[in-house]
């Protein structure tokens, strides 16, 4: 009886305590890059390259017909002096193919490649490698608005480095009109952005963002481009280099303006395929943890493995809290409830909030309007906590029944209200 108290206290302590060791963990890890790159000159003001080489900015296009014009014009304005815009149409069914066929005449930088059939952005992103010289390429979404020094901020890696196959950049949210929209720009400041810095203070990052990633050519082509039967392509490519021994980097003064979903529905399709894809790079690369040689790789592994039991066991616990609310004498567990804001979740609501003001400290020389959003990030936990446990527990039997072999491919997001600019 003893022992099973004391395993029953130890769920317990983990479940609580896991979340709370891993923000504080971020945020030092967090303060200790933001020391290292604080004397860099503002986003705006990249210091001169040593040289220019190609750079080819890669814009996959699947029914972007209410964005390419957008994307495409930001894209065009870089302010680099050597560089080219190959938007790659995969298959579109809506005007997209005609609108890019109109830019590319008004535009010398710009080429437009059309596939026959919709293939999924893997293979978009594969087509447009092969049809440039460049060496450096820029991957963007076909809704990204990129800021006209990113490129510049990102190629200074590889000059310096020639260890260095990937640098990503730094996502900001331009959908702000709902609760959702708001909550996005603190969880991409607080959560995200702090979580990249916080990975190469200590090691590896575990991801860069497909929205914004600049590559070395010859590095993708290495370990075989992207994969087309992966959800999330931009995980898979990062697992594929790091395993390859190649270096990548958080670059945050990349700039680029996303639209993200709005709606629950949107929100629930987006982060149940950001998991099932976290899931299948974790079947995929789980045998790392018999491979000494790529014991760096360890961390992010563990981390994973921990957040997947750690989702299964708030199930539980939930499911254990509501037993015995419905049937109070039949001897289960008394579990305080692990969704309302008492004892430890004061805590954890708390470090939140102290999350997003240092991230918001961090990230203030990007944006100035940051702290308005405060507010919103109370509801953080309550929102996004509660899709983000679910969507990890309901992607790992989905992508075991899925199987390995099937093409992934394109779903139309939900990209949020554009009324407010």
């Amino acid at each position: 009886m003893h022992s099973f108290q004391h395993l029953w206290q130890s769920i317990l302590n983990f479940i609580f305590y896991y979340p709370l060791f891993m923000s504080y963990l971020w945020m030092i890890g967090a303060l200790i890059f933001y020391w290292k790159e604080r004397k860099e000159p503002p986003y705006q003001q990249p210091e001169p390259l040593s040289a220019y080489p190609l750079v080819a900015v890669l814009i996959p296009c699947f029914n972007e017909q209410d964005n390419a014009v957008e994307t495409i014009t930001h894209a065009l304005n870089l302010n680099y002096p050597n560089f080219e815009v190959i938007a790659i149409n995969d298959g579109s069914s809506d005007r997209t193919a005609e609108i890019l066929n109109a830019l590319s005449e008004q535009h010398d930088k710009l080429r437009v490649v059309h596939l026959a059939e919709n293939q999924g952005k893997a293979m978009a992103l594969q087509a447009g490698s092969l049809l440039t010289d460049a060496e450096y390429l820029i991957g963007i979404d076909g809704d990204a608005l990129l800021d006209q020094h990113a490129a510049q901020w990102m190629i200074r890696h590889f000059l310096h480095n020639p260890s260095v196959a990937a640098v990503t950049g730094n996502p900001r949210i331009r959908t702000r009109s709902t609760l959702l929209g708001r909550i996005q720009v603190g969880e991409f400041s607080s959560i995200v952005g702090m979580i990249k810095r916080a990975q190469r203070t200590f090691g590896r990052l575990f991801t860069v963002s497909g929205v914004i990633t600049a590559f070395r050519k010859s590095a993708v082509h290495e370990v075989g481009y992207w994969s087309p039967n992966m959800l999330t392509e931009d995980i898979d490519i990062t697992w594929k280099l790091h395993r390859a021994g190649w270096e990548v980097r958080f670059e945050p003064n990349a700039l680029v303006w996303i639209l993200m979903p709005e709606t629950l529905n949107g929100l629930w399709k987006q982060r149940l395929r950001w998991a099932m894809g976290g899931a299948q790079v974790l079947i995929k690369n789980i045998d790392v943890l018999v491979k000494p040689k790529l014991n760096f790789l360890w961390p992010l592994i563990i981390e994973l493995c921990l957040t997947l039991v750690w989702s299964y066991l708030m199930l539980f616990m939930v499911i254990l809290w509501m037993l015995h609310w419905i049937l109070p004498y039949a001897g289960f567990p008394i579990v305080t409830s692990p969704l309302l804001p008492m004892g430890t979740g004061i805590l954890l609501g708390t470090t939140c909030l102290l999350q997003f003001a240092i991230s918001k400290w961090m990230d203030s020389r990007y944006e100035s309007n940051l702290a308005k959003n405060f507010y919103w990030m109370i509801w953080y936990p309550i929102v996004f906590w509660l899709i983000t446990v679910t969507a990890s527990i309901i992607a790992f039997p989905k992508v075991l029944l899925r199987g390995s072999g099937k093409r992934a491919r394109w779903v139309s997001p939900d990209r949020g209200m554009r009324h407010d600019g």
